[in-house]
This record gives structure tokens, C-alpha cells and sequence, in this order.
């Protein structure tokens, strides 16, 4: 009996490594803290649409370091903020500061630096503020099934 032939078979395998060949990384884009700043307790960042994030300023007793593109807000936060909590759709939270990938490399505009040296939104009064705009109940007030 002789051998089959016909072109090679691919796996999943060879399909993903295939396709993580074709893309070109750079490095990945981090929100900056400010100079004259520091973050002791390291940086992540919570993103929300433009218009929403416009919403949630007079509603925090306090603003840390603000980015703004054209589609989103982005608030820096102490790392770990996300600890415990699901952030209410459409909030993006990005641990490291580090934004998706969106095939640019140009970072948001500054548009609010806090007196100071730190870079910090208090990540809860930023939370509740979310909720509240987008009608989604706290982690901690929700129900707990058995």
C-alpha cells in the first residue's frame, strides 16, 4: 500500500503558532506617571467611554491623573483595585496601566494632574460613581446565593 499524498494537515497548534508569527508587537503601551509624581502602591487604570467619564468627574471628591483619547477616559488607580470587585460595564480595568492593543502607538492626552505627588483616583468613590451612572448594584450589596 502506498502513502497518501495531498497537502499537509495543520493543527491548532501550527494554526496559532502561524498566526502569532504574523503579528508584530511592539511594546506594550503604559499609561505614564507624571514626572514630579511617584506611585508607591504601583499603577493600574480604569477606562470608560469618553461621554461617561465626562459624568464621573464632579462626582469624585477627588481626580487623580486623567487620559483622554477620542473614545475613552482613563484613570490611574493603585494597583490592585480590582481586588473584590467587578467594575460595571463598559468600564475596562487595566492592570499595569498597560492599554489594549489598538494597532497605535500614540498614548491619551494628560488632561487632569492632581496637586501633589500622587497619581491616584480613590478607586473606591471611582467605583461607587460607576455603579451609580450605570445602574449596576455594588459587589458588596448584591445578593449572595448558597
Amino acid at each position: 500500500m502506498t502513502g497518501v499524498s495531498g497537502p499537509p494537515v495543520l493543527t491548532l497548534d501550527s494554526l496559532v503558532r502561524i498566526r502569532r508569527g504574523r503579528q508584530t508587537r511592539g511594546a506594550p503601551l503604559r499609561l505614564p506617571v507624571p514626572d514630579g509624581m511617584t506611585a508607591p502602591m504601583g499603577c493600574d487604570a480604569v477606562a470608560v467611554p469618553a461621554l461617561l467619564g465626562q459624568q464621573v468627574i464632579p462626582r469624585l471628591p477627588r481626580v487623580g491623573c486623567v487620559y483622554a483619547d477620542e473614545t475613552h477616559w482613563w484613570w490611574l488607580v493603585p494597583s490592585d483595585s480590582d481586588y473584590a470587585l467587578q467594575w460595571p460595564a463598559p468600564a475596562r480595568y487595566a492592570v499595569g496601566a498597560i492599554l489594549p492593543d489598538t494597532g497605535t502607538s500614540v498614548l491619551p492626552d494628560l488632561i487632569h494632574r492632581p496637586d501633589g505627588t500622587l497619581p491616584y483616583t480613590p478607586p473606591i468613590p471611582l467605583y461607587l460613581a460607576l455603579c451609580h451612572l450605570t445602574g449596576t448594584a455594588p459587589a458588596w450589596s448584591r445578593p449572595v446565593s448558597a
